[in-house]
C-alpha cells in the first residue's frame, strides 16, 4: 500500500509557523496588573470596587438633582472605569516597589522607569563583595549621578570612593551622590526616579555625549583588591590541588 503524504509542511505545528507575533492587548495588560497587585495587596478588589461604585453613586446624585438621571449615568461609566484604572496603575506601582525593594539591583530597576536623557549602565561600577553594598552610574544634562544602594552607614564611603575617581575624567562636569534606602538622608526607592529628574541640567547635548565617552573608557565595575595582595605574584597552591 502506497503511504499518504503528508500535507503539513514541514518544520511546520500547530499555532506556528504564521511568522507573526501575537501582541498583547491592553486588557491583558491590565489583567496582569491587576493579578501582580493583588498578590501583594489583596485588599485591591474591594478598593478598585469602592472606587467604581463610588463614581457611579456620585453621578445618580448628580442625575437626580438636574433631573437627567439616564444622561449623567451614562457618563458617569467612563469616569469611573477612569478612576478605578487611576487607582489600579497607583497601586500596581506601589506594589511593583514592595516587591522589588532590598533586593540587589533594585536602584537599578526603578531607574529603568527614566524615559528620556538619561543613560544608566546594565552593570555596577562599584560593589564591595563582603556587604554587596553597589553603586550604579547615570548621565544625563544635570551631570553624572552616582546612586549608591547599601546601609547610610556604610555606602557613603563607596559613593565618595566612586565620585573621586570619577571626577578625574569628566573635565568638570556635576556629579550627584544619592544614596537610595530607608535609613537617614537617604531617598526612598519609590522616590527615587522623582529625585533624579528634579536634578537641573547643566550640560549640552554634546557635552552629555563626551562625558559618556570618558566613562565608557573609564569601565564598568571595580571589585577592591584585598590588601596584602599582589593579583601578579598569586599562585595556585599545588598540594591543594593535588590533595595532601
Amino acid at each position: 500500500m502506497a503511504r499518504e503524504r503528508s500535507t503539513t509542511p514541514q518544520g511546520s505545528s500547530a499555532g506556528a509557523g504564521t511568522g507573526k507575533v501575537k501582541k498583547t492587548r491592553w486588557y491583558h495588560q491590565v489583567w496582569q496588573a491587576y493579578q501582580m497587585t493583588r498578590r501583594q495587596d489583596p485588599a485591591v478588589t474591594w478598593i478598585l470596587l469602592a472606587v467604581f461604585v463610588g463614581i457611579i453613586a456620585l453621578g445618580l446624585v448628580i442625575g437626580l438633582l438636574t433631573s437627567s438621571v439616564v444622561y449623567v449615568l451614562l457618563l458617569s461609566i467612563p469616569f469611573a472605569i477612569l478612576g478605578a484604572m487611576f487607582v489600579l496603575a497607583r497601586r500596581a506601582e506601589t506594589a511593583a516597589y514592595t516587591q522589588i525593594e532590598g533586593r540587589p539591583g533594585a536602584s537599578l530597576a526603578a531607574l529603568g522607569t527614566l524615559r528620556r536623557g538619561w543613560t544608566f549602565g546594565d552593570e555596577p561600577v562599584a560593589v564591595d563583595p563582603r556587604t554587596q553594598d553597589m553603586v550604579f552610574r547615570g548621565v544625563g544634562r544635570p551631570g553624572v549621578v552616582l546612586v549608591g544602594e547599601g546601609p547610610a552607614h556604610r555606602i557613603g564611603k563607596l559613593l565618595e570612593s566612586e565620585r573621586k575617581r570619577t571626577a578625574r575624567v569628566v573635565s568638570g562636569a556635576p556629579v550627584h551622590l544619592i544614596q537610595c534606602g530607608n535609613g537617614e538622608g537617604q531617598v526612598p526607592l519609590r522616590k527615587l526616579p522623582r529625585t533624579v529628574t528634579k536634578l537641573k541640567p547643566q550640560l549640552t547635548k554634546q557635552e552629555v555625549a563626551e562625558v559618556l565617552r570618558r566613562l565608557t573608557a573609564l569601565g564598568a565595575v571595580r571589585l577592591p583588591v584585598p590588601k596584602g595582595i599582589d593579583p601578579t605574584r598569586a599562585r595556585p597552591d599545588r598540594k591543594g590541588m593535588r590533595g595532601r
